[in-house]
């Protein structure tokens, strides 16, 4: 799967579930650009687990900061 491929995944359950107007950019952070709170963060992560059938680290949530991190925290989960 490539990152682009995430990314439009990560975008469609942003959309859904967490009422995304944009479009997503791997520079945008978040928390700070998106406007997530800690239950629309959970909201988003469990939701791309779903998305794409693999289990993000929790160890990783601290470094989860951008959208661009996000797409490689599920390349990585993937095996990618």
């Amino acid at each position: 799967m490539t990152d682009a491929e995430i990314l439009a995944g990560i975008e469609e359950v942003a959309r859904e579930h967490l009422g995304w107007p944009g479009r997503l950019e791997g520079r945008l952070r978040l928390m700070e650009d998106l406007g997530l709170d800690s239950l629309k963060a959970l909201t988003l992560a469990v939701e791309v687990e779903n998305r794409f059938q693999v289990c993000l680290d929790p160890e990783r949530d601290g470094e989860l900061v951008t959208v661009a991190d996000l797409v490689a925290a599920v390349r990585s989960a993937d095996g990618g």
